[in-house]
């Protein structure tokens, strides 16, 4: 399946509610733009979970275009999706690579977000496309997350780093970026320890980390990617914005997509966080890591409904 495909079907909980209510606010062919009609949709989206700015920008707008006037749905629709593309452009660069020696992408997340299934899947991505592939197991406090990437990694032939038990993950992943310039590895993904936004000890954790693979290879890393999962609806937004602050993330991996009715949260973090959501989870085996596309995404939101 193309991308459209995939995240239609990953998006099929979110698509039904938004189906069914879209279509009970269009009992007929056409119905009045009045207060009633823009309440209830603000009411839809904002189930979604898009956050109430986007919300009412999309109702805005609607309003704006369609005051007091009898509008069919088709119409609605083709306002609501020009604007909810234009909320949620962003560059289409996936990954920004380093321009010479291996680029590093950290990881980072709070626990059960779904980081080691992601970093397995995007080094699937990567190993695919024929680039050299280092893993730092970083989460030296969970001896499962250290099995878990050390079987795939011998799975996808990238070679893996690992600590101790207990030991310092910054010395994980010093070796992790060692490793990546002594092989002139294409690629160092470094995974860290699960962690809840507000534990600030492990938030400085994070800061020390990034610290020393900076002071091993200038500019990196050169993408910290945050996990977020998107059954946690609203919640991603606080994660975002904390994990943001400690460590400067580039992007955002929305993962487990296909398991919620709250696909709209992607809107909310492109209109609250200016992140780009760099890949979406839409599956649990290697290859499910879509490629983010803003457009195709708003397309397949709809498309059961247009």
């Amino acid at each position: 399946m193309g991308f459209f495909d995939r995240i239609k079907q990953g998006l099929a909980k979110t698509v039904s509610i938004l189906n069914t209510d879209i279509r009970d606010i269009f009992k007929t062919s056409g119905r009045l733009v009045d207060d009633e009609f823009l309440n209830e949709m603000f009411e839809m989206f904002v189930k979604t979970d898009m956050g109430v700015a986007a919300a009412k920008e999309i109702t805005d707008e609607v309003r704006t275009q369609f005051q007091s006037r009898v509008a069919e749905m088709h119409d609605v629709l083709a306002v609501i999706k020009t604007k909810l593309k234009a909320t949620m452009a962003q560059p289409t660069a996936p990954i920004i690579f380093a321009e010479s020696g291996p680029t590093v992408i950290m990881v980072c997340g709070v626990n059960g977000s779904g980081k080691t299934t992601t970093i397995a899947k995007l080094t699937s991505m990567l190993v695919s496309e024929g680039k050299s592939v280092v893993l730092g197991a970083a989460d030296t406090f969970r001896a499962a997350a250290v099995e878990q990437l050390t079987v795939w990694a011998n799975r996808l032939g990238a070679t893996i780093v690992t600590g101790q038990s207990g030991s310092d993950p910054a010395s994980v992943a010093h070796r992790a970026a060692a490793k990546a310039l002594e092989t002139g590895a294409d690629v160092c993904i470094v995974d860290t320890a699960g962690r809840l936004q507000t534990q600030k000890n492990l938030m400085q954790e994070l800061e020390k980390i990034r610290r020393v693979i900076g002071k091993q290879i200038p500019d990196a890393p050169h993408e910290v990617i945050l996990v977020l999962d998107a059954t946690t609806g609203q919640n991603g937004i606080s994660q975002a914005k904390h994990f943001s602050e400690a460590v400067q993330c580039t992007g955002i991996v929305l993962a487990k997509l296909d398991g919620t009715a709250k696909g709209g949260v992607v809107v909310a973090i492109r209109k609250q966080m200016d992140l780009p959501v760099k890949f979406i989870g839409l599956g649990e085996s290697a290859a499910d890591l879509a490629v983010f596309d803003a457009d195709e995404f708003v397309e397949a939101l709809f498309d059961e409904i247009g």
